[in-house]
């Protein structure tokens, strides 16, 4: 399975941007999806992550209210809707297909990992 983040870049605080995620399989559709985040010099985080119907979500408590997951399964496709970025949001993200169906906050928790896509807000 091979994960393909795309649209990160560089925004002002304040802004918006959607990252999206595309798997090559469409056995993607059973599986829980998530992102995660590095930023230089810290350890990679939750970020949010979705169940393999998209009826339940999970969300850092950093990104509650401004960040929304969502998948299309008919696409093979999972996104994350970013408001109100603010410079701590700067970070690479990544995709990532779970072992189960389930919305993991757990890295354990997934098996399958895409490049990520560099985020970063100016102040």
């Amino acid at each position: 399975v091979q994960l393909q983040a795309s649209g990160g870049g560089l925004v002002p605080t304040g802004g918006s941007l959607r990252l999206s995620c595309t798997t090559s399989r469409r056995t993607s559709s059973n599986n829980g999806m998530g992102w995660f985040r590095q930023a230089p010099g810290k350890e990679r985080e939750f970020v949010a992550a979705i169940n393999w119907r998209g009826a339940d979500t999970s969300y850092a408590d950093s990104v509650k209210g401004r960040f929304t997951i969502s998948r299309d399964n008919a696409k093979n496709t999972v996104y994350l809707q970013m408001n109100s970025l603010k410079p701590e949001d700067t970070a690479v993200y990544y995709c990532a297909g779970a072992l189960s169906s389930a919305a993991s906050a757990n890295t354990r928790g997934y098996r399958y990992w895409g490049r990520g896509t560099l985020v970063t807000v100016s102040s």
